[in-house]
């Protein structure tokens, strides 16, 4: 372990040389720059929010901010966990800066860093899953912290083991997500007389699917399920559990006073799993995580901030993960370090009822575990075409079954074809090998051949 945080220690000193940012000079004493609050559930998809058309789980908190903000129809995250952090926090689509599943790159900036270095003070708390020892979080931008899964992988919810500022600390008979959120609104009562970033990657509702402190069979004293995929039927209290706790950070800025002066984005990191099945507009839906289909990255997306962002607004416009980095910066006054290159762009100007250009396609570079290529293509709302020449009509065939014949396409589909292999030759030939930064963990589970690797377990 000593070896691990030195290790960990010269490398992040490493990175901090190599990556020192000329962020544009901020007024710290500015009054109203805004807090920013930005809320990622783990594994929850577009279909398992009630004010977009899902009927299987009770949302109202959530509800409430779409209604009283603006919902977002299209917006697009990755396939899985790793790939979707990488990408929001860098505002970097993968292809540029993925090295394998579970780690970021110490080198690369995050909206983090960008915002500390303005003046603000910054916060995560949730899940980690991106490596970097018990310094890796502060090398990141976060004053603070309060994680899961950053050096080690106990119990999530029952009896949790957390990481929190610099120590392993566990909570025997307590609940993993509640601890999470009490650190946040304890948060937002000591800074609430200065600017503030919280990032929550939310525990919930990722399996084990097991019972909330709502369920009736919850066991405080229960060690948890571990990896176990089984008792989907639990799912339903985990999603409402989440609409719980969304609310509590949103009662914490009530109470505050904070409310009309704070951004709160809430979106999901990937689809839902696929053992789970909801109902979304009468029909069965089930989930698509791990595949580069809509089931897969097509996440609810819902941004309040009362008295600037108009009541009820549904946008339908393209949005995508590294839009992030930019829309959160931007909302500071922050303009982006130049030598970052930033992939996204930023939604603020749409929040703010903005006459914009919104995207004409997103882009997707995906391989769970790195390596040279991955699946990769660029698609609009209606079309989709990937690298090997596979083209299709998402909107009437959102799992793929069936691709287009490229012989044989009406004018819109042809015109849309063309379009959308000029977008993706932008792309050629981008992807960049970066070196391991970390010595890989081995598992108890990579040690014993006996056990096989659970498919999606992060």
């Amino acid at each position: 372990m000593q070896i691990r945080i030195i290790f960990y220690s010269i490398l992040f000193a490493a990175a901090a040389i190599v990556q020192l940012i000329d962020t544009p000079p901020v007024d710290a004493d500015q009054p109203d720059r805004p807090n920013l609050i930005f809320i990622m559930a783990d594994d929850m998809g577009y279909e398992c929010v009630e004010v977009n058309g899902g009927t299987s789980y009770k949302t109202p908190r959530l509800n409430q901010l779409a209604d009283t903000g603006m919902r977002f129809t299209h917006a697009y995250s990755q396939p899985i966990c790793t790939p979707s952090r990488v990408e929001l926090m860098t505002g970097k689509y993968n292809q540029r800066n993925y090295i394998r599943f579970g780690v970021l790159d110490p080198a690369q900036t995050t909206f983090a860093q960008v915002l500390k270095k303005a003046g603000y003070k910054t916060c995560i708390a949730g899940k980690w899953q991106l490596e970097g020892g018990l310094e890796g979080p502060h090398h990141f931008g976060f004053d603070e912290y309060c994680l899961w899964q950053l050096t080690r992988r106990p119990s999530r919810y029952p009896s949790p083991g957390l990481e929190i500022n610099g120590k392993e600390v566990d909570f025997p008979g307590k609940y993993g997500p509640d601890i999470a959120s009490d650190f946040i609104c304890d948060f937002i009562k000591r800074n609430d007389d200065q600017p503030f970033l919280v990032y929550y990657p939310m525990i919930l509702p990722h399996w084990p699917f097991e019972p909330t402190p709502d369920s009736e069979e919850w066991d405080p004293n229960s060690q948890g399920a571990g990896g176990s995929q089984k008792h989907p039927e639990y799912f339903v209290d985990m999603v409402n559990y989440t609409d719980k706790m969304v609310g509590k950070i949103i009662d914490q800025l009530d109470a505050s006073g904070l409310r009309e002066n704070t951004l709160v984005i809430f979106t999901g990191d990937n689809g839902t799993a696929t053992s789970v099945t909801s109902m979304i507009y009468g029909k069965s839906f089930q989930g698509g995580k791990g595949s580069p289909t809509d089931a897969g990255m097509h996440v609810p997306m819902i941004a309040n901030w009362p008295g600037t962002i108009s009541s009820g607004i549904v946008n339908e416009n393209l949005v995508d993960f590294t839009d992030i980095f930019p829309t959160l910066i931007g909302t500071a006054g922050v303009a982006p370090p130049d030598d970052l290159e930033l992939d996204g762009k930023s939604i603020l100007p749409q929040l703010l009822g903005k006459n914009t250009e919104p995207r004409e396609f997103i882009y997707c570079w995906y391989a769970r575990n790195g390596g040279k290529t991955g699946d990769e293509f660029v698609q609009n709302k209606t079309f989709k075409f990937y690298r090997d020449g596979q083209y299709y009509n998402i909107a009437n065939d959102p799992r793929e079954k069936t691709p287009l014949d490229v012989n044989s396409l009406n004018p819109r589909a042809q015109e849309n074809l063309t379009s959308l292999k000029q977008a993706l030759s932008k792309y050629d030939n981008t992807r960049v090998m970066l070196p391991e930064p970390y010595p890989k963990q081995v598992t108890p589970a990579q040690k014993s051949p006996k056990k096989k690797k659970q498919k999606n377990s992060q």
